[in-house]
């Protein structure tokens, strides 16, 4: 019995549309992160990227648990001697609600060359539009 082992052309990417609407940020990325990396895949392989695209709409309504809204930081530093800029998690959903998903998937990822792949599967909008209807996603429930 010999071990199966993917090839790059066993890979069968499909598309889902996630509705962030009411759901709690974690719990959310940590099923987009599943997808992205193609762990509930039955050939899923660590050193190969399996994973499906993962559309997300409505991303300014996601919901957090607990005072992470006020509590939660941000932190971006611009190379110059003092430049530590910190938001609070209000203040991105405020101006980029994307970024927060996005960075969320982002810390959940491994941290090698497949992730860099694997983040540019992951699509987020924060209304409720998106431009990848020819590509006929299907609803993921979460």
């Amino acid at each position: 019995m010999k071990t199966y082992s993917p090839k790059p052309e066993d890979a069968n990417r499909e598309w889902f549309i996630v509705d962030a609407t009411d759901k709690i940020l974690g719990r959310l990325c940590t099923e987009i992160t599943n997808r992205l990396r193609g762990k509930h895949k039955p050939e899923f392989s660590h050193h190969m990227d399996m994973g499906d695209f993962v559309i997300v709409i409505n991303a300014d309504k996601i919901k957090v648990t607990g005072q992470k809204l006020d509590k939660k930081m941000y932190y971006k530093h611009t190379n110059h001697p003092g430049g530590l800029k910190e938001k609070t998690l209000r203040e991105m959903l405020a101006l980029k609600p994307e970024n927060v998903i996005t960075a969320a998937v982002k810390g959940m990822l491994p941290k090698n060359r497949i992730a860099a792949q694997q983040i540019k599967k992951l699509k987020v909008y924060a209304g409720s539009e998106h431009p990848h209807a020819a590509q006929a996603p299907k609803t993921l429930d979460i």
